[in-house]
């Protein structure tokens, strides 16, 4: 059996065993499999944002980082509100309960919570500013 190795300057053929040529066919075949299975499990550095998640191909990476900063600029300014506030906040953006239920819950009116939401959103607005 004849074995070609090609070098950048020259190209050199050996003979080999049969027994030599299949042991080295196998081995060639092992570091393909190998260096394929390698490159399969990899992702571009490029498509990952800071939290190392995978960016979408056709996603806008700018929008999506000032859309992080502005909900972690929201998240800190709910954090500053009084107790009571941030969990009717909780409750109905991220419970996703009505107001009306909370209300009769709370034996208040749906007014009164409504009112008391419009303080919340003034209060943040000043905390966004």
């Amino acid at each position: 059996m004849k074995i070609q190795y090609n070098f950048e300057n020259e190209t050199v053929e050996i003979d080999i065993t049969d027994e030599w040529g299949e042991i080295l066919i196998d081995l060639d075949r092992e570091e393909y499999n190998a260096n394929h299975r390698e490159t399969r499990r990899h992702a571009s550095l490029d498509a990952l944002n800071a939290d190392e998640n995978l960016f979408a191909s056709d996603a806008d990476v700018e929008k999506e980082a000032l859309d992080r900063i502005e909900r972690e600029r929201l998240y800190a300014a709910i954090e500053q509100l009084q107790s009571r506030q941030r969990e009717l906040v909780r409750r109905v953006y991220f419970g996703g309960e009505k107001l009306a239920d909370i209300a009769r819950e709370e034996g208040v009116s749906k007014a009164a919570l409504t009112y008391r939401m419009s303080k919340i959103f003034a209060t943040l607005k000043k905390f966004l500013k």
